[in-house]
């Protein structure tokens, strides 16, 4: 059972890191094959993975990575927008300082990252770590691994929306200005900055147009 359990993890870390690309036929025997296991478990775990929208099972064409659902996406942000709004606004009241020196030294990682491009990923796990570390502070860590459940498709929007360097950059400063409006207690420019944040380029198509072959039509 807990050999099934890795190989599941194994293959949802390569779906969501775009190493098996959105549209990537999963055959049965090579995952068989690969992993030294019989077929009955590997259906096992390809029924699991369908659940959970990482693949879908088509009858005569066989398992596929689903592709990228931008509506799926929206959801998202939206709940995202909406919680995290009122999150940093109870934390206008007060941060420690033992905390808010974590935020900045997690800032000051992300910026190292920036100018090295094999650290994208590095990148997204410190942006993760910034955004839950927020949750945690105001009680509310219970809801951001609610949010995780839910992110097959969003953690993969990002990583192609984070493939441009410039757009790294610019994560990073609207983190800081964040952080900044956070501790002078500016609840109203952290509304604004938060919404253009999260949701800048969902809809542009600068972004949809060289991910067209990603994204679910």
């Amino acid at each position: 059972m807990a050999f099934k359990k890795e190989i599941m993890n194994q293959l949802k870390d390569e779906i969501l890191s775009l190493q098996l690309k959105p549209g990537t036929i999963i055959s049965e025997t090579a995952l068989s094959e690969r992993f030294q296991l019989s077929r009955t478990p590997i259906r096992d775990i390809l029924k699991q993975l369908s659940l959970e929208d990482y693949i879908h099972i088509y009858p005569k064409k066989g398992n596929v990575v689903s592709y990228i659902d931008l509506e799926s996406v929206e959801q998202i942000i939206y709940l995202r927008y909406t919680l995290e709004k009122e999150i940093m606004k109870e934390l206008t009241r007060g941060i420690p300082l033992k905390d808010l020196h974590e935020l900045n030294e997690l800032l000051l990682r992300q910026l190292h990252c920036i100018d090295e491009p094999e650290n994208t990923e590095s990148f997204l796990k410190l942006d993760d770590e910034f955004h839950k570390t927020l949750f945690v502070l105001a009680g509310r860590e219970f809801l951001w691994g609610l949010i995780q459940q839910f992110n097959v498709h969003y953690i993969r929007y990002r990583k192609l929306h984070m493939l441009r360097q410039d757009k790294l950059k610019e994560i990073h400063q609207e983190h800081q200005s964040l952080l900044n409006y956070i501790v002078q207690g500016q609840k109203d420019k952290i509304e604004e900055l938060l919404h253009h944040h999260l949701r800048s380029d969902i809809n542009l198509t600068d972004f949809q147009e060289p991910f067209a072959q990603y994204i679910k039509q």
